[in-house]
């Protein structure tokens, strides 16, 4: 997926209430911009990082820029928590994903569950319906690993019994981190932060949710899946 347009580079200057955040621009004027992304952002919240924001051409916004990428640990991390799901549909619509590749339909946010609605659900005569839930990654502590989540995801985790829930009914179900970095090797559930749902996550696959890790290309001037990650269980 390329951004529509070019992006502005920046400093973060503080990332404040989960969805501001303040900005110097190059020109040394200061901007207050929305910052799409409700968790803790471990290791991208810091003072001086280099960002880059889009900008909406919305009038009725209050705040025209968003903050997109910042660089951390020597490249770029997408932030913005919105972005993978479209980058999932440009992936399943390519597909890039084999093991999702090949159902005749692609719906998004159906209904499901007790008050969910799944990302996406795939449906073929064939190979009936796959129940696909997106989640973003951005957290790296340790060299090579990526992991999820970076704070407390109890809505997160009731997803993961919800597909579970599609299992047992007899569908397939699929839990899809998506990781906007380029640094990541392997993927893991951050069962310190959140141990629930690294239990949860377990309990899912045991359960027979497939779990995929798929890691991105991320650039100044675009985002795009491009290879899978093992999950270290």
């Amino acid at each position: 997926m390329d951004f529509p347009a070019p992006l502005v580079p920046a400093t973060l200057l503080r990332r404040y209430k989960r969805f501001l955040a303040d900005v110097v621009l190059e020109d040394g004027s200061e901007l207050t911009v929305h910052c799409p992304n409700p968790g803790a952002m471990l290791g991208l919240n810091a003072p001086g990082l280099p960002a880059w924001l889009s900008i909406s051409d919305n009038p009725k916004r209050k705040l025209s820029h968003t903050l997109e990428l910042l660089e951390a640990d020597g490249g770029l991390v997408g932030i913005n928590t919105l972005l993978p799901n479209r980058l999932v549909a440009e992936a399943l619509e390519a597909g890039t994903i084999p093991e999702l590749a090949g159902y005749a339909s692609v719906r998004r946010e159906v209904k499901y569950g007790k008050a969910s609605r799944v990302d996406f659900l795939l449906e073929d005569p064939a190979q009936g319906r796959c129940w696909l839930e997106v989640k973003n990654v951005h957290l790296m502590r340790s060299p090579g690993l990526a992991e999820f989540p970076d704070c407390v995801a109890a809505r997160s985790t009731r997803h993961l019994e919800e597909l579970a829930e599609q299992v047992a009914a007899g569908d397939r179900a699929v839990a899809l981190f998506v990781i906007q970095r380029m640094d990541c090797e392997t993927f893991s559930a951050c069962a310190d932060l959140d141990p629930a749902f690294a239990r949860g996550l377990e309990a899912a696959a045991t359960a027979g949710v497939e779990v995929m890790a798929w890691t991105c290309e991320v650039e100044a001037g675009g985002v795009r899946i491009t290879r899978p990650l093992p999950w270290r269980r």
